[in-house]
């Protein structure tokens, strides 16, 4: 018998940066273990094509564009979303991006716009999703932040700042926001290749480094992102706030692999 507390029935759930990669997985993830799920993203069309997905699997969904850089956006999205599903339980923040460049050379509107996404974007959607969560005293946010939000990796300091921000951000949330049943956490993926960073890994020395580095020898596939999505949206993890959870393959806890 499975454990009742992963059941995800009756919640809804929006994941932001649900198009591709990591966000994809964890929003197909979260329907499969009983959610609805409102999949969004910049790009119109393929956020219709995961609520497809969604509504494939016989849960409800939405295909609504938002950009985390335009809070009206995510206002409209959550507006919606309430008037059409009646609530947001869960919220999923996925979106980012990066560009690998020495630091000496990264010009301030590059560093701004990974900034904007990754952390101040981030930050939007939070306080538009919360203020319901809040008022509802009930909630679960589930942060993306990344290895870099614990070690640096070269080159990426832009990235590696954002990321840093996420873990302090969602740390800092969770203290803020716990006396009113919110619950805010994040995932720490290590490495899995995705089109974000496949230029990054793909027969490249920082690929192989990266392999190195991970005793699991492999990278990560994003579905396996989503069970731990799935733990920190759920009832199980109801006394779970403040915390950064890796799926990392061993990564962090690594030192002398060989």
């Amino acid at each position: 018998m499975a454990f009742p507390g992963f059941d995800l029935a009756n919640r809804t759930a929006v994941v932001i940066g649900a198009t591709s990669g990591i966000g994809r997985a964890i929003a197909l993830g979260l329907a499969a273990a009983g959610a609805d799920v409102v999949p969004t993203g910049r790009r119109p069309q393929l956020a219709k094509e995961v609520a497809a997905e969604i509504e494939s699997r016989g849960r409800r969904s939405l295909a609504l564009a938002a950009d985390v850089s335009d809070a009206d956006s995510l206002q409209r999205l959550a507006d919606a979303t309430i008037a059409t599903l009646g609530k947001v339980d869960i919220l999923v923040n996925a979106a980012g991006r990066t560009v690998r460049r020495p630091t000496l050379e990264v010009p301030d509107d590059e560093w701004n716009e990974i900034m904007d996404t990754n952390l101040t974007g981030m930050l939007r959607a939070c306080r538009v999703f919360g203020r319901h969560m809040i008022e509802r005293r009930y909630g679960r946010i589930i942060n993306i932040g990344s290895l870099t939000s614990v070690v640096a990796l070269t080159e990426v300091a832009a990235y590696g700042a954002s990321k840093a921000g996420v873990a302090a951000l969602t740390k800092s949330l969770a203290v803020e926001w716990a006396p009113f049943g919110v619950c805010v956490n994040a995932i720490l993926p290590g490495v899995f290749r995705t089109a974000l960073n496949e230029g990054l890994l793909d027969g490249t020395d920082r690929g192989r480094e990266l392999l190195m580095r991970t005793p699991m020898r492999r990278f990560g596939q994003p579905e396996e992102v989503a069970g731990a999505a799935v733990f920190l949206a759920s009832e199980a993890a109801g006394f779970v706030t403040g915390t950064l959870l890796a799926v990392d393959g061993g990564f962090l806890a690594s030192g002398v692999n060989q």
